[in-house]
Formats: structure tokens, sequence, C-alpha cells
């Protein structure tokens, strides 16, 4: 069975990486709020928002007007293009609420990118990302699986992080067959539905004598406080 799991390190991005890391925030954030704007426009004029491939087409044109946004992870700035009409998509269902603009005040700020063509790659003690090359990072553990994604993000203290979402193969636990009723008592541990009886251990049986006996003195006891009253 293929799972989906996720794992996170922190890296250590050279002053030209994080530059670049920067830059690709930024633009991601900007193309997000971009086509936001535009598809809330487009939905007050016709009531109706703008569809994913719409925006894509505008942001090929886009890029050959405002061309530093080709100096950035391509593959990115279309991940932020996704990610907002999957965001109109869950709000036209009713699933959350409608999409913001982003800000660069957020205290964590991020982007992410997929993985096509070895692009996003574990080398020793370094991972591969797009455009940034290899960035040292505190491998913790191993990758297992195929990648699937990157998301780099810089926290409110400078500190750069990614997560990296892998699908890998896991063993399904066997299914069991029918079900069988177990009686679990004192003289015998236990007993199955079908007839089957499986012993008490010895101790579990010396607990219960005395217990059988120490029930007994007890109603002894009872009996003769109970004569000495009358």
């Amino acid at each position: 069975m293929l799972v989906n799991k996720s794992y996170k390190f922190r890296i250590y991005p050279k002053k030209e990486q994080e530059l670049l890391i920067a830059k690709t925030i930024g633009c991601s954030r900007f193309v997000f709020n971009n086509f936001l704007a535009q598809w809330n426009e487009a939905y007050k004029e016709t009531g109706k928002g703008l569809t994913y491939n719409t925006c894509s087409s505008r942001l090929t044109q886009l890029k050959k007007e405002l061309v530093w946004l080709k100096e950035v992870d391509s593959i990115a700035i279309q991940s932020s293009l996704k990610n907002l009409a999957d965001s109109y998509t869950r709000f036209f269902k009713k699933q959350n609420k409608a999409p913001r603009f982003k800000s660069k005040k957020n205290k964590v700020q991020s982007y992410t990118t997929k993985h096509t063509n070895g692009n996003i790659a574990i080398v020793g003690n370094k991972i591969k990302l797009p455009k940034l090359g290899l960035v040292k990072f505190a491998k913790s553990r191993e990758v297992a699986g195929r990648i699937l994604n990157a998301t780099i993000r810089q926290n409110s203290s400078g500190k750069y992080f990614v997560s990296i979402l892998a699908e890998t193969e896991v063993q399904e636990l066997p299914k069991t067959g029918s079900t069988v009723a177990v009686d679990v008592g004192l003289k015998d541990f236990a007993i199955l539905s079908t007839g089957k009886v499986f012993s008490n251990p010895k101790f579990v049986l010396q607990t219960g004598r005395k217990i059988s006996e120490s029930t007994a003195c007890s109603f002894q006891t009872t009996g003769i406080s109970n004569k000495t009253k009358m």
C-alpha cells in the first residue's frame, strides 16, 4: 500500500542561496496575490471566478512582461497558482474560507516546489533543490520512497527548514478471520467460543484460592459476631 510521508529538516543555505530563497518566496507571494485580485474581480463582474488554466496562460504572458519572475524556480511560481485554484475549489465546496492575500509580514514565509527529473534529491549531507543547487542540511534520518515535493520555509527567527513529502510502500496488516468470542474466568484462564480451554497459570490459581479462603473466613467471622450479639 502506498502512503505519503513527510520529513522535516533544518537547512543551512549560503548567503546567495538565502537571497534566492527570499526572491522565490516574494515572487510566489506576488503571483498568488496578483491572480487572487483578478479572480475576485472576475467574480464580481460575472458571478464566476477564473480557472487554473486561464491563470496559467496569463502567467506565461506575465513572465514576458516581468522578467524578474524568470530568475526563480518556475515550478514554485506555478505551485503558488495551483494552491490558489485549490483554495477556491475548497471554498466553493464550503470546506474553508475564501483565499486571503498573503503578507510579507507573516511570521512564516514559504514556497513549494515539485519533484521532476531529479531536481530534488538527497546527496550525502546535502539536499539538492531547484535553482538553489546543493544545500547543507541536518540529516536526522533517511528519506524513504519517491520524493513528491519540497516546501522551503523561513521562520520568524530567520532559520530555514525544508519539508519533504515522499510516497512510500508500507505493508498492510493481515486481515483476521472469523471472530472468536473469549470468556475469561478464574478457574480457567480463557474459554473460546469454539470450546477450547486455556488453563490458568499457577500463580493465578493460587491467588484465586487465597481470595476464596479469605472470603470464607470473612463469612465465618461475621456469623460468630452476629451470634454473640444475639
